[in-house]
């Protein structure tokens, strides 16, 4: 089994890339989605989000109100903190227990967008970043997700720098172009992984 860190900044388009390597065949373990999934209506884990940040942050049918939550976080790092310490260990259980699973010989791809910000590194065998420079990254969360531009700025102020990520990485993939650009560098990549 070969364990790969997949990681970038929002709006780097790790996304895509996540979704190429699952198309030859890598296992991926997406921690934001395991992130929703360990905070849906009757876990625990959103039990303990309430607790943390009270009943406001839930929306009218029980879920938790992500916008919401992300508006308090974003711009506190002393909450944001206090959100990873609740969510972070019980994504890091249910990952575990999808890396079990998978077979001996699987490339399995930890999606993990704080992995630099978390000293994450070192548990995998490789790290990949997927790299777009910061005002490509803008671009795309203004005209790709409609978010705000403020908005946008927080959320990348709020994670590692472009800097910060590639002092992690094995492999870098170039993101700063158009999409028909992307495929080549992650099918290169998957060679790789494959042979690692």
């Amino acid at each position: 089994m070969v364990k790969v860190g997949l990681t970038g900044g929002i709006g780097a388009g790790k996304s895509e890339v996540s979704r190429l390597l699952a198309s030859y065949g890598a296992v991926i373990v997406d921690a934001d989605k395991i992130a929703r999934e360990v905070v849906e209506p009757g876990t625990p884990g959103l039990a303990a989000v309430v607790e943390e940040f009270g009943a406001d942050i839930l929306a009218p049918d029980g879920t938790l109100d992500r916008p919401k939550l992300g508006g308090i976080v974003f711009s506190d790092p002393g909450r944001l903190k206090a959100l990873n310490a609740i969510v972070h260990p019980l994504v890091g259980a249910r990952s575990a227990e999808l890396e079990a699973s998978a077979g001996p010989d699987a490339v399995v791809v930890h999606d993990v967008p704080l992995l630099t910000e978390n000293g994450l590194a070192p548990l995998y065998d490789l790290v990949v970043v997927v790299d777009a420079a910061p005002q490509t990254q803008l671009d795309r969360l203004v005209r790709l997700r409609g978010m705000a531009e403020d908005e946008a700025k927080s959320r990348m102020a709020a994670q590692a720098t472009r800097e910060q990520r590639l002092a992690v990485a094995d492999l870098v993939i170039d993101n700063d172009g158009p999409l028909e650009a992307l495929e080549p560098q992650v099918r290169a990549v998957w060679e790789r992984l494959r042979t690692a």
